[in-house]
């Protein structure tokens, strides 16, 4: 017998099963993208209100504690590797400059 005729009716089969494979991991790796995409912007809303509420409290207080600065560094930088931007900038420049107790 010969043996092409293996090669003949797997070939097809093999591709029709790669591709439907492809597929669902396709979509699954898309999915998984916009739940965290949707994660990282509930993050970064997070971080903004937070930063918003430093903001308003240090400088209506005139200056900030050291761990306060440190905190305000961290979330700072971690809104801005997520993407945000704006008015917190402005923000941290005002932060930036109070006196550390």
């Amino acid at each position: 017998m010969n043996s092409n005729w293996i090669i003949n009716i797997l070939m097809p089969v093999y591709s029709a099963v790669m591709t439907a494979l492809m597929g669902y991991i396709l979509k699954l790796l898309q999915k998984q993208s916009k739940a965290r995409s949707s994660t990282a912007e509930g993050t970064k809303c997070l971080l903004r209100v937070q930063l918003f509420e430093y903001h308003d409290k240090y400088i209506e207080e005139g200056d900030i504690p050291s761990y306060a600065l440190e905190n305000w560094n961290d979330m700072y930088k971690a809104y801005t590797n997520l993407g945000g931007n704006g008015v917190i900038k402005r923000m941290d420049l005002e932060i930036q400059n109070l006196k550390i107790r």
